[in-house]
């Protein structure tokens, strides 16, 4: 149906989840968020070959979706950055992200499904995370 692709980083995060709670145009709409690795500045392609494998799968089982879906794409910053054991995304109890790309259904508050590094390019493993909360 509808896949709106909104970016953060470490630092935006926060107001991103925040504004998409406080909007009543997103109470009908599945949100997720995408951590994935930033671009290299000098090819503009991902450092993360997983990443770049996962990402247009993704893209596209979520557009196929019949469903309003909200996707945040949460880049954690360049390989150094990201391989920091203190990044906020590896220490934030609510996300425990382990490795990029990992997509997480977002009800608002909390993770209600998750697809690690090594999940995240299979369509058969996405589409289960697009059914409609009971």
């Amino acid at each position: 149906m509808t896949l709106k692709k909104l970016d953060a980083d470490p630092s935006t995060l926060e107001k991103v989840l925040e504004e998409l709670k406080s909007d009543e145009s997103n109470r009908n709409k599945i949100n997720f968020i995408l951590f994935l690795a930033n671009n290299e500045p000098n090819t503009n392609r991902s450092w993360c070959p997983d990443c770049v494998r996962a990402e247009p799968v993704i893209y596209k089982t979520l557009e196929e979706s019949p469903e309003e879906v909200n996707l945040i794409r949460a880049y954690a910053g360049d390989r150094p950055t990201w391989r920091n054991p203190m990044h906020p995304w590896r220490v934030d109890p609510r996300f425990k992200v382990t490795g990029v790309p990992t997509l997480v259904r977002w009800d608002g508050d909390s993770v209600k499904g998750r697809l690690e590094d090594h999940q995240a390019h299979v369509p058969n493993l996405i589409r289960p995370l697009l059914a409609p909360s009971t």
